[in-house]
């Protein structure tokens, strides 16, 4: 092709190394001659500045394309350098703009970089793809990089060049996808996209998928962002952490929406900073004693009511809660409060936004071509492509990246069930076995393994998380032992089994004993979290407190023993916003929590001091915590009383002298000479009643010792006669 013809591709937006043309260029024809070219469409004219000299470049295409000649005999008897050199821009409209020439400089991505995102081990990608700062050969700005390896021509879109696809073209760097141009100058927050031109000629305008910031829904446009401002005080919760082990640790984690949990009352449709918000939400955790705060998703997504969840800039932190530092400052003041921040993840699925990641090239380049293979038929979105490594890598990258930069804690990965099996919501037909005819995503499996052993691997002290609905083998076992690698699990039978069962009026509970029972027959089968969660109080499910049965105090009743249920089951805690007073109506993601029922009637104070007392109980007893994930943690005293809705058991620390002994009571029937199973011939004090006066209960069970009586009941060597009060639980500790 000569420089005629390539002039014309270039002129035309259709060449995919502008550098052939544009920059400094030295003729064929006498070598001691250098030729300077640059395009610029609305200039009326430009003048090549070589140190103090100007030289008024000649408009040799009408299009706008301007050069000057230097002869390099000049160059060697002055000072002028052919590659250290500005234009001065006129515009039509008068304007005045001294630039340098994108076009000066040499490739800047090294090729080790590129060959390890092809190969999907180049786990910093953050730190080399999309808008990242840099100075070369003195000159400040910022360089773009995006994959796109089907793409004809990717051009820079901004108000630097008046969104004109034509000015800014980058440079292919050849088999690894990835295009690249530096352009001086671009300061922080200037909005930007990428202009692609797909093999078949269309024009597609998106956003950067590596964006760190961009602008509030519902416009689209990234924005330059560097994350190096914010200075960290985290070191002693950093040290401390990287010193404890969560599996026998106390862990209850309060999930929280940071667009709804409380709004600004002046401004009811604006949602809070995470500055902001931490000046509220993180006393509040505090003085209730949660150990960690779970957010959804904090990332990038178009629309409010998916929570998140369809996420189009997974590097980005949402606009709608101020600017990255903001969450810097939000994490970082929860680490010296002590408590640990959890994010919600999602590499399941993506959204099918035009500006977004969705046939990003013109192709299916993060998801399946085939619809059976990458499109949600439930959710409306796209699959990623595990089995392309760049896809692999973008993920990974993606979980380090929020770990790294800002030094988030755990990851609840969602969706995971929708990610393991081939034909998850959907029907004979409609999906493709894998290569052994079966249906589980083996290239899924791949990749979170990949994921797992690199985040342990790197951040040790990480909690991965696996929101994960079926009895797929081992998701919390490590990989080399045929695991997924996750470290903690959901228990998703456990929460279904448990809000069914509390759902039944009392009386008819007893024909519903093994719903309360029977996740004991595998609770130390995985390292499971117990989630009272978000998905369980929207979309007609009603609020938890609606769903108990019964009058008002009855509600309230039932829901205490609901949390103290929980929180005295083997695993981990988790409980979703609203849950702690008695939120009467369903969640609302455009609303602020009804925090006005605290003023309004006291049983919601009641019930918010019953959670910080159940916190403190759990927090101080190392049987409720120590051994979560082992049988030796658990014991039962009775599980048979069935015709009473009563169930009684043991929970033991590593030394077994320290353990506490728990009865519930479904009921609303108060028992006064309840025999009541026990491990041990010492005498028991009880420590906690969720009937207390305080808590808005009846007080019926105020004693505060029991002797044991060395003759079995049930299950249990020993047994006391004790006060059992109503829809409540009592907890005695050896005295």
């Amino acid at each position: 092709m000569d420089m005629n013809e390539q002039i014309d591709r270039l002129l035309h937006a259709e060449h995919y190394d502008p550098f052939q043309v544009l920059g400094v260029h030295f003729s064929e024809k006498d070598p001691h001659t250098a030729i300077i070219r640059c395009f610029q469409p609305h200039a009326r004219s430009v003048d090549l500045l070589i140190d103090e000299h100007v030289i008024p470049m000649d408009k040799v295409r009408d299009e706008g394309l301007f050069e000057s000649s230097i002869d390099r005999k000049e160059v060697a008897d002055s000072d002028l350098d052919p590659y250290n050199y500005q234009y001065k821009i006129t515009y039509h409209d008068g304007v005045v703009q001294t630039i340098n020439d994108p076009y000066r400089f040499l490739p800047l991505l090294g090729e080790e970089d590129q060959y390890l995102f092809n190969f999907g081990t180049n786990y910093e990608l953050y730190k080399h793809i999309g808008a990242q700062p840099g100075m070369y050969s003195q000159i400040k700005g910022t360089i773009f990089r995006v994959w796109a390896p089907s793409a004809t021509r990717v051009s820079i879109l901004g108000n630097f060049n008046s969104w004109d696809g034509r000015i800014h073209p980058m440079r292919s760097l050849g088999s690894s996808g990835i295009w690249e141009l530096f352009l001086p100058g671009i300061k922080e927050d200037e909005l930007y996209k990428f202009e692609i031109r797909t093999q078949r000629g269309e024009i597609l305008v998106k956003s950067d998928p590596f964006q760190f910031w961009g602008e509030l829904r519902p416009k689209t446009a990234s924005a330059v962002r560097y994350l190096d401002h914010y200075q960290w005080n985290d070191e002693q919760w950093q040290e401390s952490k990287g010193k404890k082990n969560p599996y026998d640790s106390p862990m209850s984690i309060y999930e929280v929406h940071p667009g709804s949990w409380q709004r600004d009352p002046a401004q009811p449709d604006r949602f809070l900073t995470f500055t902001e918000l931490a000046d509220k939400l993180i006393p509040y955790v505090k003085k209730l004693g949660f150990t960690h705060i779970e957010l959804l998703p904090v990332m990038e997504h178009p629309l409010d009511e998916s929570w998140g969840y369809q996420i189009t800039g997974p590097f980005s932190m949402s606009s709608r809660y101020g600017v990255p530092e903001d969450f810097m400052y939000f994490v970082d003041a929860c680490h010296q409060e002590g408590i640990g921040v959890i994010l919600d993840w999602v590499p399941a699925h993506f959204p099918k936004d035009k500006h977004s990641l969705a046939r990003f090239d013109g192709t299916a380049l993060f998801e399946h071509e085939d619809p059976r293979q990458g499109a949600h038929p439930e959710w409306g979105t796209f699959i990623y492509n595990y089995g392309r490594k760049e896809v692999s890598n973008f993920l990974i990258a993606n979980a380090l990246f929020w770990l790294d930069i800002y030094h988030i804690d755990g990851l609840r990965v969602d969706a995971v069930a929708s990610m393991l099996y081939l034909d998850y919501s959907r029907q004979e037909g409609e999906w493709l076995p894998n290569v052994y005819g079966g249906r589980e995503n083996l290239e899924a499996i791949e990749f979170i393994r990949h994921l797992n052993s690199i985040i342990y691997d790197r951040y040790p002290g990480t909690l991965m998380i696996a929101e994960e609905s079926t009895s797929f083998y081992g998701v919390s076992k490590p990989a080399d032992a045929g695991g997924l690698g996750f470290g903690f699990k959901w228990n998703m039978g456990w929460m279904n089994d448990t809000l069914s069962y509390f759902e039944n009026d009392p009386i008819y509970r007893k024909y519903h004993h093994n719903n309360l029972t029977f996740s004991l027959v595998y609770a130390f089968s995985e390292n499971f979290i117990l989630p009272l969660s978000h998905d369980e109080v929207v979309h007609g499910k009603r609020s938890l407190i609606d769903k108990m049965p019964g009058d008002l105090w009855q509600k309230f009743a039932n829901l205490r023993l609901l949390l103290l249920t929980m929180w005295m089951h083997p695993g981990k805690k988790l409980l979703f916003m609203g849950g702690e007073f008695g939120q009467r109506h369903e969640w609302n993601c455009k609303q602020s929590m009804d925090f006005h029922l605290l003023q309004e009637n006291d049983m919601h104070g009641e019930m918010l001091k019953f959670v910080e007392a159940l916190n403190k109980i759990y927090k101080d007893n190392a049987s409720l915590w120590e051994q979560d994930f082992t049988h030796h943690g658990f014991q039962w005293m009775d599980l048979e009383d069935r015709e009473n809705s009563i169930i009684s058991y043991a929970r033991y620390a590593k030394d077994r002298n320290d353990h506490v002994v728990c009865l519930l009571n479904f009921t609303p029937q108060t028992f006064f000479n309840y025999k009541m199973g026990l491990p041990t011939g010492s005498n028991y004090e009880q420590i906690f009643c969720s009937d207390h006066s305080r808590f808005g209960g009846s007080n019926a069970s105020n004693k505060t010792i029991y002797k044991s009586i060395a003759e079995p009941y049930g299950q249990a060597p020993y047994h006391a006669n004790v006060v059992v009060p109503p829809l409540a639980g009592i907890i005695l500790k050896p005295c």
